[in-house]
């Protein structure tokens, strides 16, 4: 979060208070795989979340009620809890056609997201598709599926990924209830402490681009070695996530998609995943690679042999003979230019 350690207390304090915020949470044009990488989350699981540390009013994938029990709890929820809720979207919000592609309880997702928005105290959309359209907007984009910030007029923090990685939205949240603000946001309304710097700066095959190395192709020896992925598509160097720095799924070092060998796709970045094609070259933003860089592996000669070394040797001695001839030349000449001087009197 980026705080100092002062605010431990703080932290502490809120995340045991009485009363536990309340939470609505919207599934729209998605996958439900935010959700899915929200439940693996270890530090807090989400038995941890959901009973201790706030109140999951709305959820459609993990509340016990279903129809329309499920929709006066989120009323009740939001009547109660008006001006302190927090709205998580989930998905993308198709808008074309008066919205009829994504109904629920018989009300278009375009309305339902207002509806919930109106009275939030702060409304976070998780998740590619909701920040930025993902996958559901690619063209030709039928269904007219637009971002959460598309839709509202108010503030929307973003919290891209597909999946995003939890502790993201759950730093995001945590400081929420500590300081009853939102973390600082960049341009694009992401939290800086999770997408304030390229995936590249901190990648662990960083030192291999410096120098030159790279994967040619899938499974050649460039690949089997761990040198970068740039030349096969990698959009790390154009785009904002701290994936190498916490990984995925609490699993140790190594998991996350560059470190596993496959190129980063640029999911975190709006205009970039789903959008750019996966192998084209990324956009290098900050820094640009030598125009001469050496080949990942260059051939290497046989090294000296007993007949090179004698070549050499001999050629070295025809060079030093010639050279003492030419010097001996000079001299005789200089000597045979001063005694016709001297005949001459000059």
């Amino acid at each position: 979060m980026g705080l100092p350690t002062t605010a431990v207390g703080a932290v502490a304090k809120a995340i045991v208070q009485a009363r536990r915020p309340s939470v609505i949470w919207l599934h729209f044009q998605e996958c439900t795989g935010c959700t899915e990488s929200l439940l693996r989350a270890e530090h807090p699981t989400v038995e941890k979340l959901i009973l201790d540390l706030i109140s999951l009013d709305y959820h459609e994938t993990l509340m016990a009620a279903a129809g329309h029990q499920a929709e006066e709890a989120r009323k009740a929820a939001m009547k109660e809890n008006a001006g302190k809720y927090v709205l998580v979207v989930e998905g993308a919000i198709p808008t074309k056609d008066g919205g009829v592609y994504c109904k629920v309880g018989g009300q278009t997702a375009v309305d339902m997201v207002k509806e919930c928005a109106a009275d939030a105290a702060a409304v976070i959309a998780i998740g590619s598709c909701a920040s930025w359209g993902g996958m559901p907007s690619t063209f030709p984009n039928p269904t007219g599926a637009s971002p959460v910030q598309a839709i509202l007029q108010k503030p929307v923090v973003n919290i891209p990924g597909c999946p995003p990685n939890p502790y993201n939205f759950l730093t995001t949240v945590v400081h929420f209830l500590t300081l009853g603000t939102l973390p600082d946001l960049d341009d694009k309304g992401r939290p800086k402490f999770a997408y304030g710097r390229l995936i590249h700066e901190n990648c662990e095959r960083r030192a291999h681009f410096d120098a030159g190395r790279f994967a040619l192709e899938f499974g050649d020896e460039g690949h089997r070695k761990g040198y970068c992925l740039y030349k096969l598509g990698c959009k790390g160097p154009e785009t904002y996530a701290n994936c190498p720095q916490i990984y995925f799924g609490d699993a140790g070092v190594g998991t996350w998609p560059v470190a596993c060998g496959h190129p980063c796709i640029g999911c975190t970045e709006q205009g970039i995943g789903f959008t750019k094609p996966i192998h084209a070259l990324a956009d290098l933003v900050t820094v640009s690679p030598p125009t001469l860089f050496a080949r990942p592996a260059e051939e290497r000669g046989q090294g000296s042999t007993l007949a090179t070394a004698a070549t050499v040797a001999a050629t070295a001695g025809l060079a030093a003979g010639v050279g003492m001839k030419i010097a001996s030349n000079l001299g005789k000449r200089d000597k045979e230019e001063l005694d016709d001087e001297k005949k001459t009197g000059a």
